[in-house]
């Protein structure tokens, strides 16, 4: 079957589609615990992303599961799953010449290299919310760490499940240690800093 799939070449670049935009594509992937704060940081930057004119687009892992991978369940094989759809999905937005942001525990190293191994250099930015397990627990957002300590749910990360550390991460952040407003100027000033964004008319 695969021998008569053939790649179709674009007449427009993913860097021409980028240009336009003042931007350079990227994926920004925000991976921690369950409470880490990757979800509301994701989206603080994307909404300060947008206030300044850029373009981008951001992918959550809950409501991911609820259209693309409704499919998927919690084992190891399916969360690995889970992760290869969100990096080809994440792939084809950079294609398109946006800022990606991924919002996503995906505690294996092995599948954040693998989404990592989709991008040019450069272009796959791990964030390491780094909360500590205890700050997590507390915050509970979603009472999963109260229904993991029952015995209601399993294989939760963090508690009967592993997470295994980034080891070289280009960003890291401890939300017991910064502020949302800190985290963002963090992230915008790494990517002005590595020209992922660039100060043009209409980005402020």
């Amino acid at each position: 079957m695969e021998e008569n799939i053939v790649w179709h070449n674009h007449r427009i670049s993913r860097a021409e589609r980028a240009e336009i935009k003042n931007q350079k594509p990227c994926l920004i992937w925000f991976t921690g615990l369950s409470g880490s704060g990757k979800s509301t940081i994701a989206n603080a930057l994307d909404v300060a992303l947008y206030q300044r004119g850029y373009h981008t687009f951001l992918l959550d892992g809950d409501n991911v599961r609820h259209g693309l991978n409704k499919d998927l369940g919690f084992s190891d094989d399916e969360r690995v799953e889970n992760i290869r759809r969100i990096g080809e999905v994440s792939k084809l937005f950079a294609d398109a010449g946006l800022i990606v942001l991924s919002a996503f525990i995906s505690p294996f190293t092995s599948d954040r290299r693998m989404v990592r191994n989709l991008f040019p250099a450069g272009e796959f930015i791990e964030v390491f919310m780094n909360t500590p397990l205890e700050a997590c627990e507390e915050r509970d957002p979603k009472g999963l760490y109260k229904k993991a300590r029952a015995g209601e749910i399993t294989h939760f990360t963090g508690i009967d499940a592993p997470y295994e550390l980034p080891s070289h991460p280009e960003v890291t952040l401890d939300t017991t240690q910064y502020s949302v407003d800190q985290c963002v100027d963090k992230l915008v000033s790494y990517l002005r800093d590595r020209k992922l964004i660039l100060e043009c008319s209409g980005a402020g």
